[in-house]
């Protein structure tokens, strides 16, 4: 109880008081080594330096820069393109344009970041122009966006298979479906809006615009198709996934599409670098924690104080994804991973839970955590993109957010509906 308190209270007071998270990780794992009496300064910078040096992790800064490089090498667009000459002359036609581009995008890029900013700087304006409520409009947006961690590639599901051991490519193909789902509903949830609000058709696109429109994004629509048939089929790794896609999106972008100049090449590496950056300097100040987290066996000791809750398997699903979601609404997915990855994982097989079922949970519903107040960090993007007010976006979302929770639930009481697409898969 000692260590759950200090490992709590350290780093819950270092982010209060305005830390850093990565830094508030690195003193809490001093805290627990001055407790523990196991203080070593050399042991802590080989701990820092380890987080980071970890082969699986490279496919990290390889993904983030592949979605930089679709961003600005005109594949998102051409993919949004696509959509809209398809489904964009339905009433509210613009939403289903965004569940089906956000589907598409997820499945090439892995950040919810990174999609929802290509969902709305393209089509927040267009929903504008044929007047769609600011709120729900930016509601669909950033709801959306999350689908994106969730369809492989996903650069969250590397990161916990590195965290917790768990395979990442079973991880990867553990999302195809649910994901899948995800826009199910949230078709569902938009079809009862648009027509509450009596929202506007767009015009019927002809068919020879609509396949010069899929002759246009033909070498967009690929890379999920070699990343998913090269993981599916044994060709290369996650790792190497990550490295595919990101030459695969140059070439599209520089040769292809030819949107992409030598100047804007710098642009996109330098982004992608300062992301790449943020993300490994918390992945080393989380391996300190969780080598003193080991080191103080904390896993263990939960489990024996939780070993009622783990005798009953759906049970401590439900509170373990209910604990999951309110630490969601007070950080990011990353922290929320390296942080709790460890320590929920072990508790998991101790509950006879599969593993990459249960890491699929975990990302779903952290996920869910990018649009729930008071961080929405997603919805945050959707607000800063279309100069509106948080509250506005955050009541938009709402209807969506309920749907998600729904979908919840029903993959904590039919744990098939992921663990037997994924054995067929597999």
């Amino acid at each position: 109880m000692v260590v759950t308190l200090i490992f709590l209270a350290v780093l819950i007071g270092g982010m209060v008081i305005g830390m850093p998270i990565a830094q508030a990780l690195v003193l809490t794992g001093v805290a627990l080594m001055w407790h523990l009496d196991f203080f070593d300064a050399q042991l802590l910078a080989q701990n820092l330096q380890a987080g980071f040096d970890n082969f699986p992790l490279l496919a990290v800064p390889f993904f983030i820069l592949a979605g930089e490089l679709m961003n600005a090498g005109g594949l998102s667009r051409r993919i949004i393109d696509l959509a809209g000459a398809f489904v964009g002359h339905i009433r509210g036609g613009l939403g289903y344009v965004t569940i089906g581009a956000a589907v598409l995008l997820a499945s090439m890029s892995g950040s919810a970041i990174a999609d929802t900013a290509a969902l709305a700087t393209i089509l927040l304006p267009m929903m504008r122009e044929k007047h769609y409520p600011d709120s729900y409009g930016a509601g669909l947006l950033a709801s959306g966006g999350i689908i994106a961690p969730i369809i492989p590639p996903s650069m969250p599901f590397v990161i916990y298979g590195v965290t917790t051991n768990t395979s990442i490519s079973k991880l990867f193909l553990s999302g195809v479906v649910p994901g899948l789902i995800m826009g199910i509903f949230l078709i569902v949830a938009w079809r009862s809006i648009a027509h509450r609000q009596q929202l506007a058709r767009g015009e019927r696109t002809p068919w020879g615009v609509r396949l010069r429109a899929l002759g246009s994004s033909f070498w967009a629509l690929m890379m999920p198709v070699i990343i998913l048939g090269g993981l599916r089929g044994g060709l290369f790794t996650p790792t190497e996934a990550a490295v595919v896609a990101a030459v695969y999106a140059l070439f599209v972008a520089m040769v292809v599409y030819r949107e992409l100049t030598w100047t804007g090449l710098y642009s996109v590496f330098l982004a992608a670098a300062k992301t790449t950056a943020v993300v490994m300097f918390l992945c080393g100040a989380a391996t300190v924690t969780a080598y003193m987290i080991t080191l103080a066996d904390l896993p263990n000791l939960l489990a024996d104080t939780f070993a009622g809750v783990l005798g009953a398997p759906m049970l401590f699903m439900a509170l373990m994804m209910l604990f999951l979601l309110v630490v969601g609404t007070a950080m990011d997915l990353t922290p929320t991973i390296l942080i709790f990855g460890p320590v929920c994982a072990p508790l998991a097989a101790k509950a006879g839970i599969d593993p990459v079922y249960f890491g699929f949970m975990f990302i779903y519903v952290g996920c869910i955590g990018l649009i729930t107040p008071p961080v929405g960090t997603v919805q945050n993007v959707v607000a800063g993109v279309g100069r509106m007010r948080m509250e506005t976006v955050i009541r938009g979302t709402t209807p969506f957010l309920l749907a998600y929770v729904l979908l919840a639930a029903l993959l904590i009481v039919f744990p098939q509906i992921v663990t037997v697409p994924l054995r067929w898969m597999t």
